[in-house]
């Protein structure tokens, strides 16, 4: 009796043993995991649930399934005419093969360390290789003759062919790549080392690039150049517009004075000529005409009499209507 309480007391103990190591692990959505025994992996698992293990001696490492970012540290990387600048690189990545993944890196810490090393050792090779515009910018709008005002804060109505001569004779150089161009160029390098890590490279976004300290002064006076080179354009056409509108101005100014002139003329001609016909018309009738000699004499008197000191005679034609008998 007493072995057999003993058994059973046993193989509880043993029980509660095994309960207590887990013979029982849970892999939650956005998991995957290697089970190892005593260094070897014997399983992969890729599915979430209850999954069982053997306790004490299988061992459950887990690891993320979900896509995950490296965001790099801007670094200083000279370019093809040794000309220093700051570039941030982005990258997102997933673990592809646990397997691969457990057997080379092991944890997600050293996977964004052999990012960091293969990520950074891409860029500066490529940034290296290229000049300083591929990598700052993406297309060659600014040398395009579409270039409108609208891109430099101008309002409508300005010619383009002022943009677009001040540009073209600007110092930009074409660009044949450009920085996206670059960014996929990085992409395809870096991919080609890590699948053996059990990584896959989603993509390498360029971040930011900035100026070196000792480049940044030459870098602003060029854009300053440049801008006074279009400013001095637009001031010049400016010049040339007033110019044409100022001839266009006086032509119309001369043109309706002379047309006032003559207008002016015309209406004076026909006013002389119905006022010559008005006194002829007034002449040549009997009453009419010594009604007319008659006014035309009585406003004479109007005008001159005050003004006379003295009379020393009337016996005048001029006098005939005051004293004639008629």
């Amino acid at each position: 009796m007493k072995k057999v309480i003993t058994t059973i007391i046993v193989c509880l103990v043993v029980f509660i043993g095994i309960m207590v190591a887990g013979p029982l692990y849970v892999i939650n959505e956005g998991e995957q995991a290697v089970v190892v025994q005593f260094g070897k992996i014997t399983s992969v698992v890729t599915t979430a649930g209850l999954k069982i293990k053997i306790p004490f001696i299988d061992e459950v490492v887990r690891y993320p399934k979900k896509i995950m970012a490296w965001d790099g540290e801007a670094r200083v990387m000279p370019t093809a005419e040794r000309q220093f600048i700051f570039v941030d690189v982005t990258a997102r990545w997933r673990i592809s093969d646990p397997k691969k993944f457990y057997e080379s890196i092991n944890t997600v810490d050293a996977a964004y360390s052999k990012l960091a090393e293969i990520i950074d050792s891409e860029v500066r090779t490529v940034v290296a290789e290229n000049p300083l515009h591929e990598s700052v910018r993406n297309s060659n709008i600014i040398l395009e003759r579409s270039t409108g005002p609208e891109s430099l804060g101008l309002g409508e109505g300005i010619d383009v062919e002022i943009i677009s001569t001040s540009t073209q004779n600007s110092s930009f150089e074409p660009v044949v790549r450009g920085r996206r161009q670059l960014a996929e160029l990085i992409l395809a390098r870096s991919r080609r080392a890590v699948p053996e890590f059990g990584i896959d490279l989603i993509d390498v976004v360029t971040r930011q690039i900035s100026y070196s300290p000792e480049l940044t002064p030459s870098v602003y006076a060029r854009m300053i150049r440049e801008r006074n080179q279009i400013a001095m354009a637009f001031r010049s056409e400016g010049e040339g517009r007033k110019a044409e509108w100022l001839g266009k101005m006086d032509n119309e100014k001369r043109s309706v004075s002379s047309a006032a002139y003559t207008q002016a003329q015309t209406i004076m001609g026909n006013a002389d000529a119905e006022a010559a016909r008005i006194y002829a018309s007034a002449y040549s009738g009997g009453d009419r005409a010594a009604f007319y000699s008659f006014w035309r004499a009585i406003e004479s008197y109007r005008q001159t009499m005050p003004k006379f000191d003295k009379t020393l005679t009337t016996d005048m034609e001029y006098f005939r209507y005051l004293y004639s008998s008629r």
